[in-house]
């Protein structure tokens, strides 16, 4: 039995009164390495975790007011970027990955930029201006049929990030064993194994610090984007059916998060639009969770390095787009940050989506303020599944 047992409610306490112990995940790899686990459970109260990359499944509620006369949305552009519009009145969605209607969608040569909802998001932290075109089919409550106007983060109502998956437990390690060029989410992926991509932080992410998820659930307070926010339940594609290797860390995508914050106290560091050649556009996001130590097992958990965390490489010219991933090795991080690994029989070289970087400084600043006692942790009030969810591919089916 542990001889560590506290709280969240006792670590806050510490928070408070300023005497909390905070370290990130890598300094937590020294502690234990240097301690051992019973002594570094001992001494440390939360260890701070973050990661840095695009999340496509990502987005912002607004509510934009209501002009006189007034009008309800069935159509709306924001920068020329389409926003959903099936809500309330005034209420609209815009998503990360949306493309402008004249986007040439399948172009792809030197130097291309997309303008997309991303960068939408990215210009409304940002405190510009933003385009709106709205139509309305006019009804005798809501007559405005037309609307153009400047919109700004200051002068709507709400702005949220809303995130239904981000966070991933993990990813692929991307290649391509066919003969050409292809253009994927996990960027340009050169013929005949000619590049690796992967998209993870390692050692400082996240859910591959609390593999269980016995400390992250509903309510978990977080950073998101420069500001505060919290996890809203389990992401999509939210999976337990997956292979675990040292101390738990699962072997390919697995765990999710949804996750929401007000766009009003983040900043354009942390999060920015993103455009990838040849595939489109996406929302890189900044998110770091605290873990909280509350017993031996979460402090060996916290320690877990890049050495012992594996991923499956996959090849994205046909395995992938066919749901039918073919696995042609495991890698673990370290090899992966090396710049190079060996893939049948051949040295491929790497390269990473997230930024290792960044997400070292989100843990640092969380780090900074809890040690100041401007964070406080939350206890969930749900955890997750720890068995018996799986995503399942479409299946099609004939109609008449």
């Amino acid at each position: 039995m542990s001889s560590v047992n506290r709280t969240i409610e006792e670590i806050n306490e510490k928070i408070r009164k300023g005497k909390v112990v905070v370290v990130t995940a890598e300094e937590m790899i020294e502690i234990v390495e240097e301690v051992g686990v019973k002594e570094a459970a001992k001494r440390v109260d939360v260890v701070t975790t973050g990661t840095f990359a695009p999340m496509c499944s990502s987005g912002a509620f607004i509510n934009i007011g209501h002009p006189k006369p007034r009008i309800k949305i069935e159509e709306a552009y924001l920068n020329g970027v389409p926003a959903y519009a099936g809500l309330a009145a005034v209420d609209l969605y815009i998503g990360a990955t949306a493309l402008p209607k004249d986007d040439p969608r399948n172009a792809v040569y030197p130097g291309q930029f997309r303008y997309g909802g991303g960068h939408v998001i990215e210009d409304l932290i940002a405190g510009k201006d933003i385009i709106l075109k709205a139509y309305g089919y006019g009804t005798d409550c809501y007559p405005r049929r037309e609307l153009e106007t400047l919109i700004n983060l200051r002068d709507i109502n709400e702005a949220y990030l809303f995130n239904p998956r981000n966070c991933y437990q993990n990813y692929n390690c991307a290649v391509n064993v066919s003969d050409r060029i292809i253009y994927t989410y996990m960027g340009l992926l050169k013929p005949k194994l000619g590049n690796a991509t992967y998209c993870s932080a390692g050692q400082l992410s996240p859910l591959l610090n609390d593999p269980y998820l016995k400390t992250i659930g509903v309510g978990t307070r977080i950073f998101i984007g420069g500001g505060v926010g919290y996890v809203v339940t389990q992401g999509t594609q939210f999976t337990t059916d997956v292979p675990r290797g040292e101390k738990g860390v699962v072997k390919k995508p697995a765990a999710t998060l949804a996750v929401t914050g007000d766009m009003r106290g983040m900043n354009t560091r942390y999060v920015r639009g993103v455009s990838i050649l040849g595939y489109g556009v996406s929302l890189a996001v900044g998110i770091g969770i605290p873990i909280p130590i509350l017993n031996e097992e979460m402090a060996w958990h916290t320690s877990v390095k890049d050495e012992e965390i594996y991923t499956q490489i996959v090849d994205y010219s046909h395995d992938y787009p066919y749901c039918e991933p073919r696995v042609l090795g495991e890698v673990n991080y370290a090899q992966l940050r090396s710049g190079e690994i060996e893939v049948m029989g051949k040295k491929v070289p790497t390269a990473p989506l997230s930024s290792y970087y960044m997400a070292r400084e989100i843990a640092g600043i969380l780090k900074d303020w809890i040690r100041s006692g401007k964070f406080e942790l939350t206890r969930p009030v749900a955890l997750f599944p720890k068995e018996g969810c799986v995503t399942k591919p479409l299946k099609i089916r004939p109609f008449k």
